[in-house]
């Protein structure tokens, strides 16, 4: 495997060019075409893996602490070892040091993934084995976001349903989708017909005087922006909350597109993100999706690791 880019609609980054990717391999610096890993690794062959992308701000990773610990979920989850948090925090620093050597801010975004390391071609794993990633690209945020209704649905009772998995196959599919119709995410329903999530980012929909983000047992990801949201934004009395079962239904979109509503993304590519553009047509942003952009972009550079 070589050590490549991702796309500029990933996660609600631009890149800015004006840097490559600093990429760090089980313990060394690698260049971005430089062969990384084995052609038989896992996380390639079978997808078996787990991720996790921080925002970067200034040179160090924001909400590490809580995206680690995530981490070791999802392997858990996955049914592998937890990973060597040590092992994890030292790629991230030999990574971050790279990227502000020769002095400057730098902004962007870092994936850690882990992986079930070299194995056989099928399902089946080599015990004990584990591949340890470390990348950072110096990127720019997006303000606001254009989303498309997806046309597949999320599977809230799949086995990985709540895991960050590099399995991602269905979200490349379905954001390659919104991108063809002029968006930048795609917004999933589960198959029961609730509002779940996008394919790299948590919603939250205003309407009622509140911002209401689907339950977890809809099969969206515990996000940590949407986690953060939800307790900055309690702490400053923000009206936001979890929504309870059947309260938003996938329909909901149609209270968007009339103006009836308003949508919000969350996620480590976006932090929060009001929805300005539905399937086509340009929607308003409401006033406290606007006021929790406000708060969070206030808040996350002052508290780096909350």
């Amino acid at each position: 495997m070589t050590a490549g880019d991702e796309g500029p609609n990933a996660g609600g980054f631009g890149h800015t060019g004006r840097m490559t990717m600093v990429i760090w391999a089980d313990g060394r610096l690698v260049e971005q075409g430089q062969g990384a890993l084995s052609a038989v690794d896992h996380g390639i062959t079978v997808g078996d893996g787990v991720f996790e992308t921080c925002t970067v701000f200034d040179g160090q990773a924001f909400a590490l602490t809580r995206h680690l610990a995530r981490l070791g979920r999802s392997a858990r989850g996955l049914g592998l070892e937890s990973p060597d948090e040590q092992k994890v925090r030292d790629g991230v620093t030999a990574v971050l040091d790279e990227a502000v050597r020769g002095g400057g801010p730098f902004d962007g975004r870092l994936r850690i993934t882990v992986t079930a390391g070299v194995g056989p071609l099928g399902s089946g794993r080599t015990p004990g084995a584990q591949t340890v990633v470390v990348a950072a690209q110096e990127s720019a945020m997006a303000p606001t976001s254009r989303s498309a209704r997806s046309p597949w649905t999320r599977n809230e009772h799949s086995a990985v349903a709540g895991l960050k998995t590099t399995s991602y196959a269905e979200n490349v599919v379905a954001l390659a989708d919104a991108v063809s119709k002029g968006g930048d995410e795609s917004i999933f329903a589960n198959t029961v017909g609730q509002l779940c999530e996008g394919t790299g980012s948590n919603v939250f929909v205003e309407r009622g005087g509140e911002l209401v983000t689907p339950p977890l047992e809809a099969g969206c990801l515990a996000g940590i922006t949407r986690a953060l949201l939800l307790e900055w934004g309690a702490e400053a009395g923000l009206p936001v909350r979890e929504a309870e079962p059947d309260e938003l239904p996938f329909t909901v979109l149609d209270e968007v597109a009339l103006g009836e509503a308003q949508l919000l993304l969350t996620s480590s590519g976006r932090n929060v993100q009001p929805v300005t553009w539905l399937d086509g047509a340009d929607v308003p942003v409401g006033e406290l999706s606007a006021a929790a952009r406000e708060l969070f972009e206030k808040l996350c550079r002052d508290r780096l690791d909350p």
